[in-house]
Parts: structure tokens; sequence; C-alpha cells
């Protein structure tokens, strides 16, 4: 990623973010993020590709299949503090809605040059950034589908959270076996959806999702 684009992301993500922060606000400090489930696709291997952009698969020239976006967002504890030691693992679906573990019966296609899984660390400032495609919708074995999302395992010194972020806008939205039951379970449902933000890149969607750990 060139650096004049890596710097409008991270200015995006700085701007947004005091948004982000003044919504999520109580007595108390910010609301932790939620924690979530793993799911049956959490990554079988140590994810083998420690990049920001996973739109390549390792190796191969080719690109992935589906939309570009660009997520950007801070890791803070719930004062706002930045946690610069942060650490992140990071997979999803490709644009089709399959995951590449071998558990995933959909028989949506596989993309060969996206592998959906990376891990690395956030910036001094907290900041992270990640290039991807949109995931797809898929079914899961109850008989819904799932709405788009992305799953990220976030650690930092021993506080460990596991949680999904989603998408605004989805028509699934209103009926996902997880986001949908969030209100029930005394989460706040627009805390799991990310934000459209600003991107002066062609074809590229950017959006942009804040952590906050409880710690």
């Amino acid at each position: 990623m060139a650096g004049a684009v890596a710097a409008q992301a991270v200015a995006a993500t700085v701007g947004s973010s005091s948004r982000a922060r003044a919504e999520s606000m109580t007595p108390k400090g910010l609301l932790p993020t939620g924690q979530e489930t793993l799911g049956p696709f959490f990554p079988v291997r140590i994810a083998p590709m420690h990049d920001q952009d996973i739109t390549h698969y390792p190796g191969k020239t080719g690109r992935a299949l589906g939309q570009v976006i660009e997520l950007t967002g801070r890791v803070m504890d719930v004062k706002g503090n930045p946690l610069p030691n942060a650490q992140m693992l990071i997979w999803q679906a490709n644009a089709a809605g399959r995951y590449v573990n071998p558990v995933d019966t959909n028989t949506a296609p596989i993309d060969p040059n996206f592998l959906g899984v990376t891990a690395f660390g956030v910036d001094a400032q907290g900041r992270y950034r990640l290039r991807t495609v949109k995931p797809g919708a898929y079914p899961e074995p109850s008989g819904t589908m799932r709405t788009p999302h992305i799953h990220f395992d976030v650690a930092n010194a021993d506080y460990r959270l596991v949680a999904q972020m989603y998408f605004p806008g989805e028509a699934l939205n209103a009926h996902d076996l997880l986001l949908s039951t969030l209100a029930s379970r005394h989460r706040k449902p627009e805390d799991a959806i990310c934000k459209p933000a600003r991107t002066s890149e062609p074809n590229v969607l950017a959006f942009e999702w804040n952590i906050v750990l409880l710690t």
C-alpha cells in the first residue's frame, strides 16, 4: 500500500474515531466491545499471513473476487487510551460466502486467490487497517442465512476479545441469528456494525470500526 493511501486511511480513522467514541460513552467510560462466539470456521492453522492486504493469496499474482473494502479503526481501553501492543487475528468468508476451513460444507466456490485469514499488530496509536473483500452471506446449520460479517480475535496483555463485525444496510441484518439477538442480550447492535468512511480510491468501499477492550 502506498504511503499516501495509508496516510489517508489513518486520517479518516482518527476523524471518525472521535465520533464513535462519543456515541459509545457512558458515565463509566466507553462500552467494551461485546464478546461473541468463535464460530465453527475458526482457522485450523495459525495465519500464514501477516499482511494487512488480504486481497491476494501468498505466492500468487491473482486478486480475490468481490468488492474491495478498506477497514480502519482503533483498539483502545474503556478510557479511550490506545492499546499499542494489541494483536489481531482476523478471518472471514470470501465474496461468495465460503470459508477456506475444511469443515465448511457450503457449496459456494472457493476463491483460489483468497485465503481469508491474517494476523498482525496495531500501530503505536492503536490503529489498524485491513484491505480485503466484502464477505458474502452464507447458510448456517439451522437453515437461516448469516449476514455478511468479519471475525476478530484481539488480545492485549491478559485480555482476549472474540467479536464479529457487521456491515450497515444489509437486508439480512434484522434476521441474523447473532446480530438480531444482541439487544435481547443487553448489547447495542449498532456497536457491532461498522460505519461508512471516506476514501478517495475509486471502486473501493471504506468502513471504520473501533474496538474497546475491557482492560
